[in-house]
């Protein structure tokens, strides 16, 4: 029997994401019908949803039961090993990021669940792809354990879909900025803690070379992106597989020098670990036209924006004084 309330399940819902997605998703639907999961044991204020579950993911009979036990209606799968963390536990990896995502389109495909959301990564780009302005149907060739596990992740989204029009929506996240949440084990986090050491330190080390682009997009288009797909109408989808985000695309050198801008006296030095080769097998700009036409995609922060409003919000956080 259909729920004409949405009442949604967030996996990983105290990362980065998670934790952000679901204030929003919270203020939108109430908490009441909102279930946070995490591997956390229970405490005050963990979450703002109105229920927490402890759960491993991967614990498919415990996860189906939840969703029984709360109905739910939508599930937003971001539990995941990130690509630095990835390369040190391939078959961990592996393991989370695929299976569960392949136990929630089969509890759809049953219809115990109407809709998922789960999300893909810049990592699926690769060896032989241009590197500035990569459109959405260029060929996947990733070279790291992440990026090959969103890869067929992007092909079982689209698999279940077109075989048994399970309803799973997928958005290729560039590199994600935020004041909020501390970023965890990612290529692009360099990003986030440049900001926390130029205020409590005055300079940083970056383990991405000066010179380097990537592509970025700050927490709050990111969650407004997210949203919106979920809310367009399913006929106005084209692509079930993942849908292309640029965001901003910059470098490190030229991230320091925006911070200059608020912070004169930073300065920034560079010691490219293993990352530094992950980020050279990614995109440096991404074409993202076919989500602005398909559902709207916009954005609100570009990278002079998005360093005024870190270090602000930052030094209220850090009880920094400018």
């Amino acid at each position: 029997m259909e729920s004409h309330t949405e009442k949604i399940l967030i996996t990983g819902a105290l990362g980065q994401i998670g934790t952000e997605l679901t204030n929003r998703l919270v203020e939108i639907h109430g908490a009441e019908n909102v279930v946070a999961s995490g591997l956390d044991r229970w405490q005050k204020g963990i979450t703002s949803a109105g229920y927490y579950e402890r759960m491993d993911v991967t614990n498919t009979q415990l996860v189906r039961q939840i969703i029984k036990d709360y109905e739910i209606t939508t599930v937003y799968h971001l539990a995941s090993l990130l690509s630095g963390t990835s390369e040190k536990q391939p078959i961990f990896a592996w393991k989370l990021n695929l299976e569960p995502l392949l136990h929630f389109c089969e509890m759809a495909k049953e219809g115990l669940i109407q809709k998922i959301f789960w999300p893909s990564s810049i990592a699926v780009f690769g060896k032989g792809i241009p590197k500035e302005n990569v459109g959405q149907d260029v060929v996947l060739n990733p070279t790291t354990v992440y990026g090959i596990s969103k890869m067929a992740g992007e092909k079982w989204c689209e698999y279940y879909f077109d075989k048994h029009g399970v309803d799973v929506r997928s958005i290729r996240y560039p590199g994600l900025i935020s004041w909020k949440t501390p970023a965890g084990g990612g290529t692009t986090d360099y990003a986030v803690e440049i900001f926390y050491e130029a205020i409590e330190e005055g300079k940083y080390t970056s383990f991405i070379s000066e010179n380097t682009g990537m592509p970025m997009l700050y927490m709050d288009d990111a969650i407004n992106a997210t949203l919106k797909l979920m809310e367009a109408p399913k006929e106005n989808l084209s692509v079930r597989s993942s849908y292309n985000l640029g965001g901003m695309s910059f470098t490190p050198k030229e991230l320091a020098e925006e911070i200059k801008k608020e912070i004169p006296g930073f300065e920034i030095d560079y010691k490219p670990d293993f990352r530094q080769q992950i980020a050279d097998s990614w995109p440096a700009s991404i074409d993202d036209s076919v989500a602005k036409k398909d559902w709207g995609l916009s954005y609100e922060y570009g990278i002079s924006e998005m360093t005024k409003d870190m270090i602000k919000n930052l030094r209220i956080k850090l009880n920094k004084k400018q």
